[in-house]
């Protein structure tokens, strides 16, 4: 596997991408993108499990069982969220604009937005600028779709790589956002990814739920489900690869690329949490199941007292131990080994379920830094998972306690 540092979802065989400003955004900075497959492609999505979800959600779920998917529409500066029938209706109006622009069917594109709950949509501000994206897909960017889904992310999150199966390039690509109010559990988080792969619209649709669970489901920025949270792939088979319908060894590989997209696109997102310092990644060892190390790594990297402590380079491992305590994993306490790692060292600051001494100067030096890894070795089993979240800081707070007004 390649992977392309110069290249986007635009450079995909028969795809294409824009971001526009269309007026959502007072500062001008572009709030809408449209994703355009130029053939016809199937395509597999996971969608938030908040009880309240967002028009474009309620709408996807319908759209996503289509034999044909050809375009994503999306918008920043405004969720569609908790908006009424009113919602729908736009949300609607997005998908048959769009198809009007683009001559497909209106259930052969799926929709997302993101940004402020309970505002009213501006669907003529859309509307227009929907028409305007799609005339300009021929200068197709897709730095400019990356930048056009963010909200209070920092960077625009994107990456592609190159694969080969039978001799042939196979390119999967992705754009991601999320900053704050991440806790998938499939910041806002929305991600879109394609691919020129020929394969089955089940084995996409399998080959996506497991990579979510694995990646995205893996993340933490806040504790917050968020309305609108998506995950949509397309593949389009220009690759022209001999059809993948088994779980043979090229979907196997197809996989792991796919994993690893998902797997850095989660990253980013973790590391661009709001008012961040830190990547934090915590890794849970040795657990009797899947289950529990998944658990015991997702509650240590949602606690907000573990979070506080990193971000203050505090080696306070009580905390930890008291985080996976409460997971509902099942391990026995008096076997736990915790340690913190990042490029300059190691230590181990918990043995056996108790303290030990340990060097607290080193331990303040390892968590200086901007990637920080929590180990913990339950010693019970032969089973791991990874997790991924960032420290707590006052920014958060200053963020998000302004964010409407």
């Amino acid at each position: 596997m390649k992977i392309l540092e110069n290249k986007t979802i635009s450079d995909v065989p028969g795809f294409k991408a824009i971001g526009i400003h269309s007026g959502l955004k007072k500062s001008g900075k572009k709030d809408l993108c449209v994703i355009y497959s130029e053939y016809p492609a199937v395509a597999a999505a996971t969608f938030t499990k908040n009880k309240v979800k967002a028009a474009p959600i309620l709408l996807n779920i319908e759209h996503i069982k289509s034999e044909n998917t050809q375009a994503i529409v999306v918008n920043s500066g405004n969720a569609n969220a908790c908006t009424g029938l009113e919602g729908f209706k736009n949300a609607i109006t997005m998908a048959e604009v769009t198809a009007k622009e683009l001559s497909l069917s209106t259930h052969e594109v799926m929709v997302g937005s993101t940004g402020i709950i309970g505002v009213p949509l501006p669907i003529d501000k859309i509307t227009e600028g929907i028409q305007t994206a799609c005339s300009m897909l021929n200068k197709s960017d897709g730095n400019a779709a990356s930048e056009a889904i963010m909200t209070t992310d920092t960077f625009p999150k994107k990456i592609t790589v190159e694969i080969t199966i039978e001799d042939k390039p196979v390119y999967i690509s992705g754009i991601a956002k999320g900053s704050g109010m991440i806790h998938p559990n499939m910041g806002t988080m929305l991600s879109f990814i394609v691919t020129n792969i020929n394969i089955t619209k089940s084995l996409l649709s399998l080959a996506l739920k497991d990579s979510v669970e694995n990646t995205y489901n893996m993340v933490s920025v806040d504790g917050d489900t968020s309305t609108n949270d998506m995950v949509i792939t397309i593949a389009n088979g220009k690759a022209k690869n001999s059809l993948i319908d088994t779980k043979n060894s090229y979907y196997v590989k197809f996989k792991e690329a796919l994993d690893f997209v998902n797997q850095e696109l989660a990253k980013m997102i973790a590391k661009d949490g709001e008012g961040a310092t830190k990547l934090i990644e915590t890794c849970v060892l040795h657990a009797k199941t899947i289950e529990d190390a998944k658990l015991c790594a997702k509650s240590v990297i949602s606690s907000s007292l573990v979070k506080s402590a990193l971000f203050g380079n505090d080696a306070n491992w009580g905390r930890i131990l008291c985080a996976i305590g409460y997971s509902n994993g099942n391990f026995e306490p008096e076997k736990v080994d915790i340690f913190f790692k990042s490029k300059i060292d190691n230590i181990q600051v918990a043995k056996n379920g108790k303290g030990i001494s340990f060097d607290e100067a080193l331990a303040k030096s390892i968590l200086e830094q901007e990637y920080v890894n929590i180990i913990i070795d339950l010693k019970d089993g032969e089973y791991e998972a990874t997790a991924w979240g960032c420290d707590l800081s006052y920014d958060y707070v200053k963020i998000n306690g302004s964010y409407r007004t």
